[in-house]
């Protein structure tokens, strides 16, 4: 019997009107096409403070890290579309990854993502597209027992790419993206059934 695989859909950008939330959203659409349930979750309405250990060991665990570890616990996918920064992965992604990955009380270790199925995509104004990015996001994730799909994508001028409701104008790299949701839900649901 095969399950409805259940995706989380985020951005590693808290910007408002942020290109990255809107990539993730169309990828999102095909994740949905493809049967899944998906939810959209925005980092910003999880603040975290910088990851410190000693921090760590005097407040315990922090409110919004337990919130996003019990999501990605409770979801059998990611998709995830970031800036690059400096080519590499945005602070505000490495630092939730690094906050939802420590164990607690009588977690397993890495049980947030181990076993995890991802697609991964990024939004640049640049000519790049944000590419160099996602290769640390690929390591990182893999680093930590997540499958990342091949496929994965790349917008170039993100900054004219959507229209006012924040779709993709170009049906070519619309369906590229919705056939990264599609597999990642594909995937899913094969792997968790």
């Amino acid at each position: 019997m095969t399950i409805r695989p259940k995706v989380l859909v985020l951005a590693g950008s808290t910007r408002k009107d942020s290109y990255n939330k809107k990539l993730a959203r169309a990828a999102m659409a095909g994740a949905v096409h493809a049967g899944a349930e998906a939810t959209f979750i925005d980092l910003a309405d999880y603040p975290l403070p910088l990851f410190d250990e000693d921090l760590e060991k005097q407040v315990g665990m922090h409110e919004n890290e337990k919130k996003l570890k019990d999501l990605f616990k409770s979801h059998h996918a990611l998709l995830i579309s970031s800036p690059e920064y400096n080519s590499s992965i945005s602070a505000v992604l490495k630092n939730a990854i690094d906050w939802i990955s420590r164990p607690t009380g009588d977690s397993r270790p890495l049980e947030a993502f181990a076993g995890k199925v991802a697609g991964l995509m990024s939004a640049s104004p640049g000519a790049l597209g944000g590419l160099r990015g996602l290769v640390h996001r690929r390591s990182i994730l893999g680093n930590i027992q997540v499958l990342v799909i091949p496929d994965q994508f790349a917008l170039v001028k993100a900054h004219e790419a959507f229209d006012d409701q924040g779709r993709l104008k170009d049906e070519k790299q619309r369906a590229s993206v919705e056939a990264i949701g599609q597999k990642v839900a594909a995937t899913a649901a094969r792997l968790h059934g």
